[in-house]
């Protein structure tokens, strides 16, 4: 099955898997109209629930902000289970703006017309159908391969499950929601998100990374040879995150896991500085060609367990007592 519209002017949220967030006080309404439809009424959700069913969606016009973004996971926000599903195609008439394929995980795009960077977590293949571009989603690839696909610039390794982007491409959320063992090298910066809620993908930055760089990162390592953005490391759950400077807080909300540092990092609650021990060391030594020395003067940090709060209490006789608070 296929669904067809077209579009006048710019629609944004297009074939958006979580569409319905609620996002500075706004709802997204999924079963709202794509606005600017010519003779069809289409929802959002009827969109998304076709590309779930593995069927396509044909769109003439152009599509702006979070375009396919987490095309192919099942959001847990959303009561899904947080794993990746297949997806179907979306093939687009027109233009596509900045971000496109943010945190996709499956499915196919092709693309007719000009595409803004940066982009999402996905990568040019040589297209099977003429006069599109055809993109596929990071994860995918390194999880189940690339077929009868030829990447663009790019080296895949199949047997090692190892990619190498080396096209220059300003790239987000790379490696998003990877569940299988793979690695992948960056030859340059990252854009934001990298590796988020990655379980076992190992990236390696081989540059400097954006904003929320490992953030929600759920077991993958990630590895930065330069500076990270703001927020780094927010709510991660488990796994390493590893870089040599901060721009901003880091590891806001942080549930486990660790974070490493070459320069001293600024905090947000409950991530706190803890103690290198060997097996840090010798993992900066890997992963960071850092000396023996070097590898010792790294920083780590962990979520702290929550202090039990007192509060001081003056007694008659002068004293002070430290009280607890329920």
């Amino acid at each position: 099955m296929t669904i067809e519209l077209q579009i006048e002017g710019t629609a944004d949220y297009i074939c958006d898997y979580t569409f319905n967030f609620y996002w500075h006080n706004n709802n997204l309404k999924p079963d709202s109209t794509v606005p600017g439809q010519n003779g069809t009424t289409f929802t959002y959700q009827d969109i998304v629930n076709e590309l779930k069913a593995g069927g396509d969606v044909s769109i003439t016009g152009n599509v702006g902000k979070n375009f396919a973004y987490s095309l192919g996971a099942d959001i847990k926000h959303l009561e899904g289970s947080g794993e990746i599903e297949k997806a179907g195609r979306v093939f687009i008439d027109g233009n596509v703006g900045a971000e496109a394929g943010m945190g996709m995980v499956a499915g196919t795009l092709y693309i007719k017309g000009n595409i803004e960077y940066p982009l999402g977590n996905i990568i040019e293949l040589v297209s099977d159908v003429q006069d599109y571009r055809k993109f596929r989603s990071i994860t995918d690839i390194l999880c189940n391969g690339k077929g009868n696909d030829e990447l663009i610039t790019n080296e895949f390794n199949e047997s090692e499950r190892t990619l190498i982007l080396k096209d220059g491409v300003p790239r987000g959320t790379v490696a998003a929601r990877c569940p299988c063992n793979s690695k992948i090298v960056i030859e340059g910066d990252a854009y934001n998100g990298t590796g988020m809620l990655a379980r076992k993908a190992t990236v390696i930055v081989n540059g400097n990374a954006g904003m929320n760089t490992g953030s929600h990162l759920n077991g993958g390592t990630v590895v930065v040879h330069g500076e990270v953005g703001e927020f780094a490391g927010a709510y991660m759950k488990d796994g390493k995150l590893i870089f040599l400077n901060a721009k901003g807080f880091i590891g806001a909300g942080m549930e486990g896991g660790a974070i490493y540092s070459k320069h001293k990092a600024k905090t947000s609650p409950p991530a706190a500085k803890s103690r290198m021990k060997g097996d840090d060391s010798k993992l900066m030594r890997e992963l960071m060609d850092a000396g023996r020395v070097e590898s010792m003067l790294y920083n780590k940090y962990e979520p702290e367990e929550e202090k039990q709060k007192y509060v001081e209490v003056h007694m008659r006789d002068g004293s002070i007592v430290m009280r607890k608070i329920d």
